[in-house]
């Protein structure tokens, strides 16, 4: 038995695994991805599928293609030309080590910064600018960073989310 991946139709994955699990008895991976995410301007955290519209089965195509390919809210198993691709096993074996303990659920942390690290502006009007990470604040999410700019340093407070690690 391989594993192959099966296309769905959006929004549908869940019920797809539910179905190819508990109703025909298959091994399925269905990894999603828990990250925080701003909707309507408040920060969520959110659990979202990795790759939307799609999950992994283990399957025997001679005795199984028919019922998966056919079945409800399925659009199709992914294929180059007219077979199936299979997908390496070391590629699920990957993919579920990097969720950890929560076998489906890869948790997206900022690295954390080291204060005297270089950093780089990533959003905002200061987009672009490199500048050199002090502390983090009190108030959540935000961060002291040192500016320079025009030959002077600026001690500035910005989200954690504008900025990111420099990788030297």
């Amino acid at each position: 038995m391989n594993w192959f991946c099966i296309h769905t139709k959006p929004g549908k994955e869940s019920f797809v695994e539910g179905y190819l699990a508990d109703g025909l008895g298959l091994d399925c991976y269905f990894p999603r991805l828990k990250r925080k995410k701003i909707i309507r301007r408040v920060k969520r955290i959110v659990t979202e599928p990795l790759f939307p519209r799609y999950l992994f089965c283990q399957l025997d195509l001679a005795s199984s293609y028919r019922a998966v390919r056919y079945a409800q809210d399925v659009v199709n198993i992914v294929n180059s030309g007219e077979r199936p691709t299979v997908v390496d096993d070391h590629t699920i074996r990957q993919l579920k080590s990097w969720a950890g303990e929560n076998n489906d659920i890869i948790t997206l942390e900022p690295k954390p910064l080291i204060s005297g690290e270089s950093v780089k502006i990533t959003s905002g009007p200061m987009q672009g600018l490199e500048a050199i990470f002090l502390h983090e604040t009190n108030q959540s999410e935000r961060v002291a960073i040192l500016l320079k700019l025009m030959s002077a340093e600026s001690k500035t407070v910005i989200s954690r989310s504008q900025i990111e690690p420099i990788s030297n």
